[in-house]
């Protein structure tokens, strides 16, 4: 006679089932929840290391840290390869458990309330728990542990179809999404970003906040030949002149920094900072502080300004030699020029306060020639647009009226340009020393 039972367990007194199943069903689950769990966990780890961590999986010189600094070469493919993964488990998961749900309770055994609730809301709040929240806090403690323990099995599933095909078409699939949205981006004009920005501040915005705006819209337009100071106001170091001489040069300047030539000021050699001649201020007239001098950084006249920012902050330097398409030298330009065109001029208590120009009234100026237009503009609060368009090489008043003319203008005369008439206060043979500027109002056209 046969005395094996079958192993068999009795729900509430009426339903029987073979347990076996259900064993082998919660060690699989299990086993599903623990490789959810690093999985979910490998996501915080690998893109929370911080270039400290780096360094020290380099530094370790073995076969799992060589492979955690591999799949990290590929963030893209490594992010794809861990959303699959954990997407096949967490459906896996499931799967399982809505099987081993309806084998413990039968439909015709409870209500489909209390089913629902088993395998939607027990299996999702056992799935997040274990699954996604515990491991991604543990990951964010041991992130450099978690990712040498996933580094094989990561990499095993980057090679495994079907793991490694979804890869590929998922990688693919958004970098033409990424590409589109690039595109789309770049397609805005200056004029636009200035609508957008007069709609969001609004008409009671202070004047000083909407000119701030408008000037970092415009910022990217300007090149450094109209925010520079030209050769001729620039104080600058002879390199064969004595310790004595200079140290008397700086001490009668205002500059912490010196363009340093040979000879002539087109041959910049370098740029001599105070800073570092101060502590040999002691030493006899004739110590060579031409070591001293640093390393010029030289910049076109054309380069567009927001370039020349990004160059300043990579290079942590302050100033620029600016030349031209002849490789002379134009000018200098700093990084307080380049601020001053959104913030405004930047005074510091060694700043004068010469006044370059005379207000007469609201339609009458008096300027000096060298006056840059940028100045201008800002001076009789225009955009200057017009002026650009007109001008061709000039960047001061003087060289933009001479432009004008066609000539050197002589004492007296006169040029009209648009609703503005300019007429030469002082001049001599060579240049425009003072112009008197007069602006119309547009509905009188040029009339005097």
């Amino acid at each position: 006679m046969d005395n094996t039972v079958p192993l068999l367990l009795q729900v509430s007194g009426n339903a029987q089932f073979d347990i076996l199943p259900l064993i082998i069903g919660c060690v699989i689950l299990v086993f599903l929840l623990v490789m959810s769990a690093l999985i979910s966990g490998s996501e915080v780890a690998y893109f929370s290391l911080a270039p400290s961590d780096l360094e020290d999986l380099q530094n370790e010189k073995s076969k799992s840290s060589d492979l955690v600094i591999k799949l990290l070469e590929k963030p893209k493919d490594l992010l794809a390869i861990i959303l699959i993964a954990n997407n096949f488990i967490n459906v896996a998961i499931i799967v399982l458990s809505t099987f081993m749900s309806a084998i413990v309770f039968p439909e015709n055994g409870i209500t489909p309330l209390f089913k629902f609730l088993i395998d939607v809301v027990v299996i999702t709040f056992l799935l997040l728990l274990f699954g996604e929240v515990i491991p991604k806090i543990y990951a964010t403690k041991h992130g450099i542990q978690l990712s040498l323990l996933m580094a094989k099995p990561l990499n095993l599933l980057e090679k495994l179809p079907p793991f490694s095909w979804l890869r590929v078409g998922l990688v693919k699939g958004t970098a033409v999404i990424s590409n589109r949205g690039k595109r789309k981006s770049v397609n805005i004009s200056t004029d636009e970003l200035s609508q957008a920005v007069e709609l969001t501040i609004g008409e009671t915005a202070d004047q000083s906040d909407k000119k701030i705006w408008h000037d970092i819209v415009r910022f990217g337009e300007k090149d450094v030949k109209q925010i520079m100071q030209p050769r001729v106001d620039v104080e600058a170091i002879q390199l064969d002149m004595n310790f004595k001489e200079v140290v008397l040069k700086l001490q009668d300047s205002k500059y912490s920094r010196f363009p340093v030539y040979d000879g002539s000021f087109d041959k910049i050699e370098g740029i001599l900072f105070i800073k570092d001649l101060l502590p040999f201020l002691d030493e006899a007239d004739n110590y060579e502080w031409q070591p001293l001098i640093r390393e010029p950084f030289f910049v076109p006249e054309n380069k567009k300004i927001d370039d020349l920012m990004v160059n300043f902050q990579e290079l942590k330097m302050h100033m620029a030699i600016v030349v031209d398409e002849y490789g002379g030298t134009s000018g200098i330009v700093t990084l307080e020029d380049v601020l001053e065109e959104i913030v405004g001029d930047i005074t510091d208590e060694f700043d004068e306060d010469d006044l370059t120009y005379s207000k007469l009234d609201d339609f009458n100026y008096v300027f000096e020639g060298k006056t840059p237009l940028v100045d201008l503009y800002k001076i009789i609060d225009i955009s200057g647009d017009e002026f650009e368009e007109a001008k061709s090489e000039s960047d001061t008043l003087a060289g933009f009226v001479i432009e004008q003319a066609g000539k050197i203008l002589k004492k007296g005369e006169k040029v009209k340009f648009q609703n503005y008439t300019f007429k030469i206060e002082a001049a001599d043979a060579r240049k425009v020393k003072r112009i008197k500027m007069t602006i119309h109002p547009k509905e009188e056209g040029n009339e005097e």
